[in-house]
């Protein structure tokens, strides 16, 4: 074996055993501030905050509706489909449940639930470059109203 055979060898290996490190983390951790000027949103305020827990994320957030009703929830979940439980202030009402999946490396979808029933659908669009992402919301509220939002959030 050449030396120049062996040396192209020994890159590809360690560009092999790179690779995994070179992957991107999860475009949906981070702090996320609502913006309201680019926002269809219920809410005068807004920040969510998306951290790695396992193979999954824990979401906390921290919502002020045009009204002044102030919103305080969390949720720990896989991307895998799964029910869990949101606790704390929702405005969609105590018992409800999140099951949230992967739908490309940038999308992904949340299904609410409330008694079994599924009460909303989310879609959220992270950007490309990471710094903003787009909540599509629609169902309806803890009284029973549609819900059909879309909410811009920038990354801080």
């Amino acid at each position: 074996m050449t030396v120049k055979t062996l040396l192209t060898a020994i890159a590809v290996v360690a560009l092999a055993g790179a690779a995994p490190l070179a992957q991107s983390p999860d475009p949906m951790l981070g702090t996320w501030k609502l913006n309201t000027a680019k926002s269809k949103s219920p809410y005068k305020s807004g920040t969510s905050i998306v951290e790695a827990a396992g193979d999954g994320v824990k979401v906390t957030a921290d919502m002020v509706a045009a009204d002044g009703t102030a919103y305080h929830w969390t949720w720990t979940a896989k991307y895998d489909g799964k029910d869990v439980p949101i606790t704390g202030t929702t405005p969609f009402g105590a018992g409800t449940m999140a099951a949230l999946t992967r739908v490309d490396a940038h999308t992904a979808r949340i299904v609410g639930k409330k008694n079994g029933e599924v009460i909303l659908t989310q879609t959220i669009v992270t950007s490309a470059d990471g710094k903003t992402r787009t909540l599509t919301t629609r169902g309806k509220d803890a009284q029973g109203q549609p819900v059909d939002t879309v909410s811009v959030y920038d990354k801080q």
